[in-house]
């Protein structure tokens, strides 16, 4: 599980940054003067987004519970001249996301774009399971992971948002989330059509500061965990999506950062399908 932790600036999401408007910069660099927060930015989706957020020169804080992998990509970004800082955390417990709060904050200072990305969907034998042969322990685990982990996040970054008047959110959902998918399992599924409906209550609550709150709903990516999954059901996939392909995680990485610039300064409350036409609802 790809597990972020939840950051902002300070013990209590208070840290400050010297960043302009959001989408100011340099032509090339929409986000430089900017932080923002990745989670489970060490998976195929999150690094594609931490890489692109990075190179248009925003701060990135990386938040992820695989130490290795974080410390890899931290590296990865330095090494191209980018600020960007690591945070171990597992976002189902809201003090290790409070730690990691502190630990980003102090380090970029408060988050100007949060893309709450991390995600788990559990497969037993490679299926995803029936309702009657569900655990409830495995329910609990993805409600925890990828639905309260958004709550976390944007309960611990807001109060810099809201103090600058100004501010991004970008909640991961899915197609899943819009319309049933038999190869995902009902608490896959009921997480993610639950972010559409945070998606457009915090848009709504949180207008008035200035704060944008947006979602993407990926269709099928070919990010590395796929490879676990057997060819046919892919290529079954991809036979029924519009554009005859899956899709990459840079297309969605390209989705969130128009949501997060300037040019998306008027768009609040949609969820936007990068799914090449599958599942079109």
């Amino acid at each position: 599980m790809a597990g972020g932790g939840v950051v902002s600036g300070g013990a209590n999401g208070n840290g400050e940054n010297g960043g302009g408007a959001i989408g100011g910069g340099a032509p090339g660099a929409r986000f430089a003067g900017q932080t923002a927060y990745v989670t489970g930015a060490v998976g195929g989706i999150g690094s594609a987004i931490a890489r692109a957020l990075a190179a248009e020169g925003a701060a990135v804080g990386l938040i992820d519970r695989d130490p290795e992998g974080g410390a890899r990509l931290q590296a990865e970004l330095e090494a191209a001249g980018h600020r960007a800082r690591y945070a171990n955390a597992d976002v189902q417990d809201f003090a290790a996301c409070q730690a990691a709060c502190d630990q980003l904050g102090a380090a970029l200072g408060g988050a100007d774009i949060l893309v709450n990305n991390v995600g788990i969907s559990p497969k037993t034998d490679g299926r995803a399971l029936k309702v009657w042969e569900m655990p409830p322990k495995e329910w609990e685990t993805v409600m925890a992971v990828n639905l309260n982990s958004v709550y976390y996040m944007a309960h611990l970054t807001t109060p810099h948002m809201v103090r600058r008047r100004q501010g991004r959110i970008i909640n991961m959902s899915s197609v899943a989330g819009k319309a049933y998918c038999d190869i995902v399992a009902g608490h896959y599924a009921a997480t993610k059509a639950a972010l559409i409906g945070l998606t457009r209550h915090w848009a709504g609550e949180l207008g008035e500061y200035g704060i944008t709150v947006n979602g993407v709903a990926p269709g099928r990516i070919a990010t590395p965990l796929l490879k676990s999954v057997p060819r046919e059901i892919n290529d079954a996939v991809a036979e029924i999506t519009a554009l005859r392909r899956l899709g990459t995680p840079e297309e969605v990485a390209d989705a969130c950062l128009f949501l997060a610039s300037d040019q998306a300064r008027f768009i609040t409350g949609q969820v936007v399908d990068v799914a090449g036409g599958w599942l079109m609802t």
